[in-house]
């Protein structure tokens, strides 16, 4: 599969939260907006390298023992329990984000780290919910 980095998406500085993924035009309910290639690891791999580093909160659990990161843009959305996007495993290496609703140029784009876009389980962090 070949990638082409999204014309949908950029990225952007927010007060308080880092970086974050913003929407460059109107993306459509439904929308592919980007598709990521990933690299995988295992958890003891993770475990050894990883996980004391700072990428160990830009990393997506995969199968019952590997953890990916993902390339593109893919690794900086910001979480929410109000998210506009969400991802899904495509392929045997390729994370996809799909929007759940239409996104309006110069918002910032979030998905919910628990996979479910409805899910209200508690993350490893103190969630930071901003406006766009």
């Amino acid at each position: 599969m070949a990638f082409r980095q999204s014309d949908a998406v950029e990225v952007k500085r927010i007060k308080g939260k880092g970086r974050g993924v913003f929407a460059r035009r109107v993306i459509a309910s439904g929308e592919v907006f980007e598709q990521v290639p990933v690299i995988k690891m295992t958890s003891d791999e993770y475990a050894q390298g990883l996980s004391e580093t700072p990428l160990k909160n830009y990393c997506f659990a995969w199968d019952e023992d590997q953890v990916v990161l993902a390339l593109g843009y893919g690794s900086l959305y910001n979480h929410s329990y109000k998210p506009n996007a969400r991802y899904e495993d495509i392929g045997p290496a390729t994370k996809a984000f799909v929007s759940i609703r239409e996104i309006a140029p110069g918002e910032e784009i979030t998905i919910n780290y628990n996979g479910s876009p409805k899910s209200r389980a508690k993350v490893w962090f103190d969630v930071l919910e901003t406006e766009s």
